[in-house]
């Protein structure tokens, strides 16, 4: 890669930096020889970063990939309990509505854009816990929290690298952040530093081989005939109308530190998806490939991309065409997705402008690299006193991973799972300070914490569902996460 590049000038910066405002300053190198995951290699030893790439249907990278170093804010909860920390600064104390704390930190500065940074100008990435719904409807506590991670954890980067796969550019964005008039050269030479600091870095490095391994040992939170259980109780309740439709899952765990970037790798090869993620925040890393959004907020445009109904993939073109007629021909599939387009529908509505709610796409099937899926998307337009934060909490968890009606599907998941979800089923993305969002649910992923290995895939049960077919769908599901995982460890 050229090390020339091309930085504002001190002058050209002062005249948007005022007291109270965040701003980029941006650096744009040349970039047609660098993958993201060679440029990121560079920063694999840094205590906190992200990694964040988009394969359109698991075929084709997206645009924009993005790369997250030297946080300016670190935040994480659990229950009540927040964790802040800022440079040196460490706060600990207990919060009613710890996603309203991050978005008052997140806003202490006014945005000021520039230039064309894509989607994402900066602003908070990391995770969501399934079990922040909590904080949003009435749901029991009862199961043990054996995983005891987060419930939300972000990071703000005061160094975001974003890669422009069209026009080949590299762009190094330091977020600099005005106090009052004296800090504005200093920022501004801080930035210049960083940046620099950055450039400096960028070198190829070898890249460890990713090899086959033999099959680990997974131990499962359910077993086969346990699982049954659960799906018999859950199509008594439908009977009794209780719920048309609950997700129950299975959690596959084992033992290992894999290094996450080799991780990220596998699933980069085995299972390329619209979410590629990479999240190390110190002891903790998530690396996921979900095929999902959780939610979106673009120009305060919003859209769901429901996935329900699910066939393995085929041997050949013609296998797959089969199964995709077969899949679409198959009414327990059909009822089930138009069920939870409806509850999209639905989310968005309880804080769309009035008449904009829509179905833009309807039961169209999207292939991975093990299973093929119906997909529908639902767009709006949020309400003017609305923001991200807002939507969020009208939309999570997704139905998908839930049920319907919502609130009673994840009062039963409490009953019938034996532990807390955790990352599982919740979801990862960024809050931009652009006010956009874009969250994937976490699924098709793996969590690295404290020498194990953690795995999950659920499936929706409905009033027709055969235990065996349920539990074959799970072990699809989980099956090329399982393959990325025993390819690093």
């Amino acid at each position: 890669m050229t090390k020339k590049y091309q930085i504002p000038s001190f002058a050209e910066f002062a005249k948007q930096a005022r007291p109270g405002v965040r701003l980029p300053l941006v650096a744009e190198l040349a970039n047609d020889l660098e993958t993201p995951v060679s440029l990121y290699q560079n920063f694999v030893s840094e205590k906190y970063s992200f990694l964040l790439e988009s394969a359109e249907r698991g075929e084709k990278w997206g645009r924009f990939s993005f790369m997250g170093l030297y946080p300016s804010l670190v935040f994480r909860s659990h229950g009540t309990q927040v964790e802040l920390v800022e440079g040196k600064k460490r706060k600990c104390f207990q919060a009613s509505d710890p996603l309203e704390v991050l978005k008052k930190a997140m806003g202490r500065y006014a945005f000021v854009s520039s230039g064309d940074l894509g989607p994402f100008p900066g602003g908070a990435v990391g995770m969501v816990s399934y079990d922040m719904v909590r904080f949003f409807e009435k749901i029991p506590d009862k199961n043990k929290d054996d995983l005891k991670c987060p419930e939300l954890y972000f990071i703000i980067p005061q160094i975001l690298l974003m890669t422009d796969n069209l026009k080949q550019t590299l762009k190094i964005v330091y977020d600099a952040r005005i106090d009052n008039h004296a800090s504005i050269k200093k920022e501004y030479q801080r930035g210049v530093k960083l940046i620099q600091k950055v450039i400096r870095s960028l070198k190829k490095r070898k890249e460890k081989p990713i090899k086959k391994r033999p099959a680990l040992p997974w131990a499962q939170n359910l077993s086969e005939r346990e699982h049954a259980e659960g799906v018999e109780k859950i199509r008594e309740y439908i009977k009794a109308g209780d719920i048309t439709q609950t997700v129950f899952s299975i959690r596959f765990q084992t033992k290992g530190n894999p290094d996450p970037l080799t991780l990220y790798r596998a699933f980069r090869q085995v299972n390329p998806s619209p979410y590629m993620f990479l999240i190390h925040f110190d002891d903790l890393s998530l690396v996921g490939a979900s095929p999902e959004t959780m939610v979106r907020l673009e120009d305060r445009e919003m859209t769901l991309r429901p996935i329900a109904g699910t066939r393995r993939r085929g041997r050949d073109e013609a296998e797959d065409k089969a199964m995709e007629k077969e899949l679409l021909a198959d009414e327990k599939e059909r009822a089930e997705h138009i069920m939870l387009v409806d509850l999209g529908r639905n989310d968005l509505g309880r804080v769309a402008k009035p008449g904009t709610v829509r179905v833009q796409q309807q039961m169209a099937i999207e292939r991975y690299s093990h299973v093929m899926h119906i997909v529908s998307e639902v767009r709006a337009h949020l309400l003017p006193d609305q923001d991200a934060f807002n939507l969020l909490r009208a939309t999570f968890p997704a139905g998908t991973l839930s049920g319907s009606p919502k609130v009673r599907a994840m009062q039963i998941i409490e009953e019938l799972e034996p532990v807390r979800r955790g990352f599982y089923g919740g979801c990862v993305g960024y809050f931009g300070f652009s006010g956009n969002m874009d969250m994937a649910i976490t699924i098709r992923s793996a969590l690295l914490y404290q020498g194990k290995i953690t795995v999950q895939a659920g499936g929706g049960i409905v009033a027709d569902s055969q235990p065996e077919l349920e539990y074959l769908e799970i072990m699809n599901k989980s099956k090329a996460v399982k393959k990325a995982v025993e390819l690093c460890c």
